[in-house]
């Protein structure tokens, strides 16, 4: 295992930062120990000859205490992601009759397994004005230190793709599909996706967007269409049915894809330009 005596302490604390970004949640050595090969050792030894104790009165032996029971809170225990925990889901969801309301039932609702590893909860807490309303895919790393969506070099990159159509981020309310940043940030499950989904539509429904903003491929599979990319559904105007109503989205490149694939960049600006036409 890497030691740490040459670090400074600001370098070791980013490179505990690193390995907690990185999804490490122990530190083990670089080779396994033999405790076989050690425990043989030790039955080989010659027995050891102990000295005779001068004769005492041995001290009264204390009582051993029983150990402290770890109690486990209910919110940290694993939940099986089944059909019952999408349908808590929904329930929990549906019970919301405000934003803050939902962002409420998030921070309570132990469906989820991602919601005890992570640092905050991400979840639209008002609309502006504008009535304009973006989703991204899951929270990153920096999303989850800063506790909101959009954070480090994609909300830069973000608020500049607005700057480019006249709108602030002030203008538009962001968030994300998946409230809560998954280990490792790999990508959520096929199951934490059914049980985080009657969330998000729950904040689109009460948000009651305008125009919606549907960024990169996570986000739009699982609003839209799981069988399609983000090339198939990128530049149409979709009609979603959410919550009894009609919702108009469309769909571009997320600024995470975009950092990673500069190219695309003339694609999302074909796809801003049609956003910003809509607004009038």
């Amino acid at each position: 295992m890497m030691s740490a005596d040459h670090l400074t302490a600001r370098e070791a604390a980013a490179l505990l930062a690193f390995f907690a970004d990185a999804g490490v949640e122990c530190l083990m050595e670089d080779e396994a120990a033999n405790l076989m090969a050690a425990a043989e050792m030790a039955d080989a030894a010659p027995p050891r000859q102990e000295r005779a104790a001068p004769s005492r009165q041995a001290p009264p032996r204390e009582r051993p205490q029983p150990a402290a029971s770890i109690v486990t809170a209910p919110g940290a225990q694993t939940t099986v992601p089944d059909d019952k925990a999408v349908s808590d889901a929904r329930f929990a969801a549906e019970s919301a009759r405000s934003l803050p309301e939902l962002r409420t039932v998030l921070e309570g609702f132990g469906g989820c397994n991602l919601r005890h590893n992570a640092r905050s909860t991400i979840a639209l807490e008002g609309l502006p004005e504008t009535g304009i309303m973006a989703v991204c895919g899951f929270p990153t790393g920096d999303d989850d230190r800063a506790g909101e969506a959009m954070s480090g070099k994609a909300g830069r990159l973000f608020e500049l793709m607005l700057s480019a159509i006249d709108l602030s981020r002030d203008a538009v309310g962001v968030t994300t599909a998946i409230p809560w940043r998954t280990p490792g940030d790999r990508a959520p499950t096929p199951s934490e996706t059914d049980i985080c989904l009657p969330f998000l539509e729950r904040q689109i429904a009460l948000a009651e967007p305008k125009l919606l903003l549907v960024l990169g491929n996570f986000a739009s599979r699982m609003l839209i269409d799981r069988q399609k990319t983000v090339f198939d559904l990128r530049g149409q105007w979709q009609t979603l049915q959410i919550g009894g109503s009609e919702v108009t989205a469309l769909v571009s490149f997320a600024p995470s894809e975009l950092l990673a694939a500069p190219a695309n960049k003339k694609l999302a600006w074909q796809d801003l330009l049609a956003f910003r036409k809509a607004l009038g």
